[in-house]
């Protein structure tokens, strides 16, 4: 394809930092297939939807940019638009009937096939759909292009979920879990390093399971180890950790790796036992609470992040209350609180005593209420810590402030970090004592 006539593809990825890899392996994909990488979206001659489909809010945000996007075929010079993920995996016969704007359908097991199925379009008419089943695992060897800051990424050390709570279309869309070889994952960690990557954010359906289907004897504490020896990487994050996969090796490593920071994901869902159970985790309230009590012991000042959901099929008021004191007795850094969505074709949407959006709602907004004064406490009592902070650029409000994160907050979902005092690079990690803080920020002054 001559210079002259490159066609510009514009990418949306919705969801999940795992999806955001799929959608980097598209382009990456693309980059290399002399399509150029446009965020113009009314430039582009190509626009990807990637969607995710995980719970109500997600289809619908995915259906909304799907329409939204459509426009750019009358205001724009989109003529193609591509619509690919979760949401065409679970839903193509639905979809393909529904949006007719739509040009292409790609399942979560075709994307890397993305250039070759472009191709195929100039020859044809009308819709085309590439929805198979749901068994790639990403290789390597394919070109990724991020759309991270240089500073960091996310490395998906697996694909696919094999836990099949009652409430998840997980497995359906993703299919069992995959591990990635070892080496793969260290290849590609040492060539987003020769990048300038300097944080790498350890990703997939469940991270503790790493290792379980492969023949090598390889485990997450393995992988962590190799990680750890690349040069340049200087921040290692664990993020989805369930907590029966939580072992005494990896607590060990957590607090003696210093490149792995002191901060761990752990999507718990519920406290009480018998939601639990419906729920189909493999965890008791008696577990949950003791592994929290070992890594608070082991690990001083890890932060902790968790996921809840409420309104649960069967969630009774007192379940609720022992969800509410245990948020309050626990006092995690971070929480995520979802309220629970009826799913089709999942165990739990058949479910007796389904609680109405009211009640759930209610309890949502109860739950985050808590957690940000629990947060705004937490928060207090760092000032005067001195916290490792990358710094990520100037802050919104004004250019008098630059911004960062601490190596106690995730990209995307946890606060930042506002440096009223010192000068540092884009992308530098400095010492920063906090001044101040806020319900999820802290404030702070770079230190020499």
């Amino acid at each position: 394809m001559s210079e002259s006539v490159k066609q510009k593809v514009s990418m949306v990825s919705l969801g999940c930092p795992k999806n955001l890899v799929d959608a980097e392996v598209m382009l990456g994909v693309l980059a290399n297939d002399e399509y150029e990488i446009t965020t113009d979206e009314k430039a582009a001659d190509v626009i990807i939807v990637n969607t995710c489909s995980f719970i109500k809010e997600a289809k619908q945000e995915s259906i909304d940019a799907i329409l939204d996007l459509a426009e750019r075929k009358h205001d724009g010079r989109c003529h193609t638009l591509i619509v690919s993920g979760c949401l065409p995996q679970r839903y193509q016969e639905e979809l393909a009937n529904d949006l007719p704007e739509v040009d292409i359908f790609i399942g979560t097991g075709d994307y890397p096939r993305i250039a070759e199925i472009l191709a195929e379009k100039k020859g044809s008419e009308g819709q085309l759909r590439y929805v198979g089943d749901p068994d790639y695992i990403y290789d390597e060897t394919l070109p990724r292009l991020n759309s991270s800051p240089a500073w960091y990424s996310y490395l998906k050390i697996g694909e696919g979920c094999s836990n099949c709570c009652s409430y998840c279309v997980i497995p359906q869309l993703r299919g069992a879990y995959r591990s990635r070889p070892l080496e793969a994952l260290v290849a590609e960690a040492e060539r987003l390093a020769s990048r300038g990557v300097k944080e790498i954010n350890v990703i997939s359906q469940d991270v503790t399971r790493y290792g379980s289907d492969l023949a090598g004897g390889e485990t997450l504490e393995t992988l962590l180890r190799r990680l750890a020896a690349i040069d340049g990487i200087q921040w290692i994050r664990l993020l989805y950790a369930y907590p029966d996969g939580i072992t005494d090796g990896l607590i060990g490593l957590i607090r003696d790796e210093p490149k792995i920071c002191k901060y761990l994901d752990i999507p718990i869902q519920h406290i009480s036992d018998p939601v639990l159970k419906r729920m189909k985790r493999r965890s008791s309230e008696a577990q949950i609470r003791d592994l929290i009590a070992t890594l608070r012991r082991e690990i001083p000042g890890i932060a902790l992040r968790t996921s809840l959901i409420v309104g649960f099929p069967g969630e009774t008021v007192d379940d609720f209350a022992g969800l509410m004191q245990f948020v309050e007795q626990t006092q995690f850094d971070r929480l995520g609180v979802f309220c629970y969505s009826r799913e089709e074709n999942t165990p739990a949407a058949s479910m007796p005593d389904q609680i109405s959006e009211r009640v759930k709602r209610e309890r949502y907004r109860k739950l985050m209420r808590a957690q940000a004064r629990l947060s705004f406490r937490r928060n207090r009592a760092l000032i005067g810590v001195t916290e490792q902070v990358i710094v990520e650029g100037y802050s919104e409000e004004t250019e008098l402030l630059l911004k960062g994160r601490s190596s106690r907050q995730a990209p995307d979902i946890d606060g930042q970090v506002y440096i009223t005092s010192g000068t540092a690079e884009v992308g530098d990690i400095v010492s920063l004592r906090v001044t101040d803080s806020s319900d999820y920020d802290l404030i702070g002054e770079i230190v020499v």
